[in-house]
């Protein structure tokens, strides 16, 4: 761990540059890679020891070994520790970057404690990035955090390889995005204001994705390709290829058209979920085609090209933002509208010295809408980006909400921004997934109370609390609900140490009347440091809830909270009993399991509660929010079940690697967890004898498997279990392969014109 604080006269870090050779353009922006000189990317391998697997490990799944070892390799600079910028800051620590630089001089104040973790009231009128870079630096012991005091240079800025603004002033963000564009320096700049978020990058004029969406390439058996022109390719029936137009594809194993073995990547056209035709690519290649066999057998495999990306700078960007990232259907048009309010804001603050809209007051709410509109007229003007119908009531009033709670920062909207940024700086760092192009904006309009229209600034007045940055968004009111609500946390994993700081920061169960419940029967990992923020190296093999419950009481000390390390189910129904439930306000699940989700589920519907329920898979995630008698429950609707491997394909016709990995877990399986699990149940009485009697189809099965387990390979000492083994070795990897080539030799054409060695695993 290191935390240094020093100011503009430190010495800068070296500069990354990132040329691109030949590449062909796309009418979208996107361009394929042909040649590039990537010196921002080059890697030290020698450094490929230096991973920490056991801290990374889940990480390395979802990014690779290379992706890691170019974000170590990659200095953040980040400008802004309010909430957002904390929590930007804490995402790109624990992902593990070489090093993390803070720059924010303004003196922290009772506005920040609302979602602002690592401040204290002690804290208010110190510098936040100074007052936060110890405990971010406690995060990740391999990454060092510096705070950085005074002018931001051209000469400083040239020592990162991403830098990232929060709720900067617009004119500072185009200063020092003009010298990031012009250096190929991956700039973001965000903005949390109330319920309300934006997001920017800006990655240069040549920026290289080397992985567009961490998906495995697609690899299919080839049933058949034709002579015709172009020739048509038919994959294997039991599994769609699932390539797009324009893909690349490669060959190998195929006997029929022996110079498709070459490696050599080519284009196809989609006809079908089964089908794709090739890209002849001159007279020699249509002719070979007309020369080869119209069937055979073969592996196609998509080949994942490398892509130039360019980006516009944010002064252009801004009168020609383009296309939007669109969050939500039911919103059309709103990032079109926010992109224009967003800048009226920046007047008014300003026009205004700096101070931006008070808080529910309708008179500056008011200014930011004619703001609004004049800027709009602006852009029209131009003859450049405009927004149709901003001045209807609709659009008023969002841009009002906008400027009334403008001053604030709360939690869930700092975590999900912060989440957002903090991915897209890696993306910057790693080339691995496609960034943001180039504006992306959200709001929660929905969650804004009634009052914030009725012009009562009285109601959203900061109270000299540590939740004014809230109130100042959904008013005093609102405020008091949440502080007496009784919430109760399964899971205190990654999404329940987020949960519990955003309920923290929130005040929830702040009062006398209120009381956060968390329970999780798991200790404490290593792995889990990566990502579970709450936990620190000396917490390793202590109970998860009750460390996440000391570290949240740390960032608010008025947060009520008990822990529990008991699992939910019928078994702990006697702690979590009627009264238990009926006490609550919400069940929040973060679990790793269908089966407790489904249990809580049940629970849920049965008192009357409200569930949110939460889940992540790399960097895809879900929510779903159970409301009684508004929405569907949780087991209402299943999930589609998984694709299964058909037995026959198991057993003989094994043709890729994820089927000799089922056949080894359905094996394994049958041998170590079935069969002794049957021997137990037989000999605990005569009731498994019965039940095994009203179940026909499998019980020659099961008496079979227990006549072998009890009498005929029962071993009696050590030697009879080596014996047990290398004569199962011979059945399963000899005697079986020898029935099976003698069932099905190599060269037998089988009804759909294959054979057998086109079906053949190689590794």
């Amino acid at each position: 761990m290191l935390s240094v604080c020093h100011d503009a006269s430190a010495s800068t870090m070296s500069s990354h540059a990132v040329t691109a050779g030949d590449v062909n353009e796309t009418a979208d922006g996107v361009r394929n890679l042909v040649h590039v000189t990537d010196n921002a990317m080059d890697i030290d391998q020698s450094g490929a020891a230096s991973i920490d697997e056991g801290l990374y490990s889940r990480q390395l799944y979802v990014m690779g070994r290379e992706a890691q070892l170019r974000m170590g390799t990659s200095n953040v600079l980040i400008v802004g520790l309010n909430g957002l910028g904390v929590e930007i800051a804490k995402n790109v620590i624990l992902a593990g970057v070489k090093s993390v630089t803070l720059h924010d001089d303004t003196p922290a104040s009772k506005l920040d404690l609302a979602s602002q973790f690592y401040l204290t009231e002690g804290d208010m009128g110190k510098p936040q990035a100074a007052v936060s870079v110890k405990k971010l630096a406690e995060l990740n012991p391999y990454v060092p955090v510096r705070c950085y005091s005074g002018e931001i240079t051209e000469e400083f800025l040239l020592g990162f390889r991403a830098v990232v603004l929060v709720n900067a002033p617009l004119k500072e963000a185009k200063r020092i995005n003009a010298i990031c564009h012009a250096k190929s320096i991956a700039f973001i700049t965000t903005e949390a204001r109330g319920v309300f978020g934006s997001v920017f990058c800006d990655f240069g004029d040549e920026f290289i994705v080397s992985d567009r969406d961490g998906v495995e390439p697609v690899s299919c058996l080839i049933s058949s390709i034709s002579n015709s022109a172009p020739p048509l390719v038919t994959v294997n029936d039991d599994t769609r290829h699932g390539l797009e137009t324009g893909d690349l594809v490669s060959f190998r194993e195929v006997a029929g058209f022996p110079f498709l073995n070459d490696s050599k990547p080519r284009k196809v056209t989609v006809t079908g979920p089964f089908t794709f035709t090739l890209d002849i690519i001159d007279e020699a290649d249509k002719k070979l085609f007309e020369e080869g066999q119209s069937f055979t057998g073969g592996y196609v495999t998509q080949v994942k090209q490398p892509l130039v990306t360019k980006f516009k700078s944010l002064e252009n960007a801004l009168a020609a933002p383009g296309e939007f990232l669109i969050n939500d259907f039911a919103k059309l048009g709103r990032s079109e509208l926010l992109h224009v309010a967003f800048q009226a804001l920046d007047a008014f603050q300003e026009k205004h010295q700096g101070n931006y809209p008070k808080p529910g007051c309708m008179e500056d709410a008011e200014e930011v809408f004619t703001l609004s509109c004049e800027i709009n007229k602006q852009f029209a003007a131009k003859k450049q980006f405009s927004v149709e119908g901003i001045d209807d009531a609709d659009s008023k009033k969002i841009i009002q909400a906008l400027a009334a709670g403008a001053v604030g920062v709360i939690s869930p909207m700092a975590a999900f921004l912060g989440g957002i940024v903090g991915q897209e700086a890696l993306k910057a760092c790693s080339g691995k997934f496609t960034p943001i192009q180039q504006f992306f904006y959200f709001d929660a309009v929905e969650c804004l109370p009634d009052a914030v229209y009725a012009g009562t600034p009285d109601e959203f007045a900061p109270t000299g609390s540590r939740y004014d940055g809230q109130i100042v968004v959904f008013g005093r009111k609102l405020q008091e609900k949440i502080n007496s609500l009784n919430m109760f946390l399964v899971g205190a994993g990654a999404i329940g140490c987020e949960m519990l700081k955003n309920w923290a920061m929130m005040g929830v169960a702040s009062s006398k009347d209120g009381t956060i419940h968390i329970t999780d029967m798991d200790t404490i990992e290593k792995s889990n440091l990566n990502r579970q923020f709450l936990f620190r190296s000396k917490d390793v093999q202590q109970a998860k809830s009750s460390v996440a419950a000391r570290a949240i009481k740390e960032m608010n000390p008025d947060v009520n909270v008990q822990s529990y390390v008991s699992r939910v189910g019928a078994e702990s129904e006697d702690q979590f009993n009627d009264d238990f439930f009926e006490s609550l306000s919400g069940v929040c699940t973060a679990l790793d399991n269908v089966e407790a989700r489904l249990y809580m589920d049940q629970r849920c519907l049965f008192y009357g509660l409200p569930m949110f329920e939460s889940g992540t898979l790399g960097t895809k995630g879900n929510t779903q929010i159970v409301v009684p008698h508004k929405t569907e429950n949780y087991g209402a609707s299943r999930d589609p079940p998984e694709k299964s491997i058909p037995i026959c394909t198991l057993k003989n016709f094994p043709n890729a690697i994820e089927h000799t990995l089922q056949w080894a877990r359905d094996w394994f399986e049958g041998e170590f967890f079935q069969a002794p699990s049957d021997v137990n149940r037989y000999l605990e009485g005569p009731a498994f004898m019965k039940e095994l009697n009203e179940q026909q189809n499998t019980k020659i099965e099961t008496l079979e498997r227990l006549k072998s387990s009890l009498v005929d390979d029962r071993p009696m000492s050590f030697e009879d279990c080596i014996s047990w083994a290398r004569f199962k070795f011979e059945e399963l990897f000899s005697n079986q392969i020898k029935q099976l080539l003698y069932n099905f030799p190599l060269d037998q054409v089988r009804p759909s014109r294959l054979r057998l060695s086109d079906f053949v695993v190689t590794t």
